[in-house]
């Protein structure tokens, strides 16, 4: 297969989103548009990419700077012929272009790949559509040759009628491409240079323009209004959760699931209504997922059940743990098997040994919890002075009482037990007893500790 160069148009102000942010930086499904045509881009394996943008200034590229694309600002814009041709200087000639759109997030590499077996000409992707409202035409003559696109403003009645509709999709060999650019005239309605101006020069040259269909209509939505975006989120979420039942998902409602990003599930998965899965999710064999609960880039091993309304963000979870309803693991959160966290419990980068439990209204920050650990209601590793944080240590088999007051940097020794109420300041041995219920005592002259330099 040639070599392929790859122009995302991504400079369009998105006036109808009432918004001051570039439209192609709006999120569906929980990335920005723009980087949903980027990722199809890389799939592709080009050997350039090249986004044009303009409205915002350099907020697009900032946003997606961990992408191996050129970016090129079109200003003025006038037209997406004219955008096409900010790009050109920066792709070489050998090989073919294809041009994407930042504001169709949802073609899929599939679609594309077809586009590129097609043909070493000119091959357009067309869609049929019921309302063709809004859409160029694409003119076909009585054998049913492509021989032209028209844009809707400029369409007589006759065109108007046509179902067959331009998507602004192409691939075209790049050294044709650019002597097309170097044509173009603004001679339309609207002053500006239409890229689809270039289907009637490949076709007066005796250039066979192919056309290629997608596989599903909703691949060549565009945005242009929070309520376009809106249906297709809606859209995406249902091919999404298509896909979940498709491998044996069970989902109570699969209209009430949110996927933003990438979530795959094992055998005999769950998922209860309103769960939203952000980045990369992993749901081992047998995960029951409660309902309203949000799971951020972790892994949750086998047989684990989170009740509804919890919260798991950057964390790892073992197999066949219980955690919830209303618990929350923060990010650097590491759960071994079988540990419980129960309702208002907050764990922070943490490590929590096998077999442990906190069952109720617990902060765990900064701590590496032993085996067999059982905390008490209303215990809280005091892990920050104000300035600086430090670790608290809990070997294993230690009973810690309720409304239990760690304070770090402290160890508690294996098989301690800390009665209930107490403040610890100070590493406690094993096996034994610890208490600390002191009268209130005021300190005068303390000072409050400083930052340390690192």
């Amino acid at each position: 297969m040639k070599p392929l160069n790859i122009v995302i148009l991504a400079a369009g102000k998105g006036t109808r989103m009432y918004s001051e942010k570039p439209k192609v930086l709006h999120a569906l499904a929980g990335k920005p548009l723009v980087q949903h045509a980027l990722d199809c881009a890389m799939a592709l394996e080009p050997q350039q990419v090249c986004v044009v943008y303009g409205h915002g200034g350099e907020a697009v590229p900032q946003a997606m700077c961990q992408y191996p694309a050129q970016f090129v600002v079109q200003e003025p814009q006038l037209g997406t012929g004219h955008a096409v041709q900010q790009a050109m200087p920066h792709l070489p000639d050998a090989g073919r272009t294809l041009v994407l759109y930042g504001d169709v997030p949802l073609i899929q590499p599939n679609t594309l790949h077809r586009m590129q077996q097609a043909c070493d000409g000119l091959v357009l992707l067309t869609v049929n559509l019921a309302n063709p409202a809004g859409y160029g035409r694409i003119v076909r003559n009585a054998q049913g040759d492509v021989i032209g696109i028209v844009e809707e403003k400029d369409a007589s009645a006759e065109q108007r009628e046509i179902c067959e509709v331009n998507t602004g999709i192409m691939l075209a060999s790049t050294k044709a491409l650019r002597a097309w650019l170097a044509n173009l005239r603004s001679n339309n309605a609207q002053g500006e240079y239409y890229l689809t101006d270039i289907v009637g020069m490949a076709v007066q040259q005796g250039m066979v323009v192919h056309t290629v269909q997608p596989a599903h209509e909703w691949e060549i939505h565009g945005i242009n209004s929070k309520q376009q975006l809106a249906v297709l989120e809606r859209t995406w979420q249902q091919v999404e959760a298509t896909r979940l039942l498709a491998h044996g998902v069970t989902l109570a409602d699969p209209a009430r699931i949110d996927v933003r990003g990438k979530l795959s599930c094992g055998q005999d998965v769950e998922i209860d209504v309103g769960c939203i899965f952000e980045g990369e999710v992993s749901l081992g064999n047998n995960v029951q997922v409660g309902a309203y609960s949000i799971i951020r880039n972790a892994a949750i091993a086998a047989g684990t059940i989170i009740a509804p309304y919890s919260s798991i963000d950057s964390s790892e979870v073992g197999a066949n743990c219980r955690i919830g309803p209303y618990a929350r693991l923060r990010p650097g959160s590491k759960l071994y098997d079988d540990v419980h966290i129960g309702n208002f419990v907050e764990i922070k980068n943490s490590e929590i040994a096998a077999g442990s439990k906190a069952n109720h209204l617990s902060y765990i920050g900064d701590s590496t919890v032993g085996s067999r650990v059982n905390i008490g209601a209303g215990t809280i590793t005091c892990n920050y002075d104000g300035a600086n944080k430090y670790r608290t240590i809990i070997e294993d088999d230690v009973f810690i009482g309720s409304d239990t007051q760690l304070v770090a940097p402290v160890t508690v020794g294996k098989g301690a037990t800390i009665g209930a109420g107490s403040t610890i300041t100070r590493d406690t041995p094993e096996g034994e007893l610890t208490l600390s219920r002191s009268k209130q005592t005021t300190i005068n002259g303390w000072k409050r500790p400083t930052k340390e330099k690192k």
